[in-house]
């Protein structure tokens, strides 16, 4: 498939807090997140590369023990394995991408 809109995705709390739309390329998984303000994302690591980018609000994000607060336009790349969690400060819209695919996420 080609084209994809989100609107026509249905949403899925994968945590609390976190609602997520996915599009799956075959190679990677784009995660559209709509995050409830104060919902946390424990220090975590996972064998996927990843691009995180905030498209709305301010999120507090600590990647291998540096913690930055990150607000619209911001851009994170996480090497796979490294440890990483973080907490949205008010609502936000994130986007991440997925290298490979999140199969949990299907």
């Amino acid at each position: 498939m080609y084209f994809h809109h989100l609107n026509s995705i249905p949403s899925k709390e994968m945590f609390p807090g976190y609602n997520g739309k996915f599009v799956h390329t075959g190679t990677s998984t784009i995660a559209f997140w709509d995050i409830i303000a104060n919902s946390p994302i424990p220090e975590h690591s996972h064998f996927h590369e990843q691009i995180m980018h905030v498209i709305e609000g301010e999120f507090e994000l600590t990647v291998d023990g540096k913690t930055e607060l990150l607000t619209a336009g911001a851009v994170v790349t996480i090497p796979g394995n490294i440890k990483h969690g973080g907490k949205a400060i008010t609502n936000c819209k994130v986007i991440d991408v997925f290298m490979p695919e999140r199969e949990e996420y299907k």
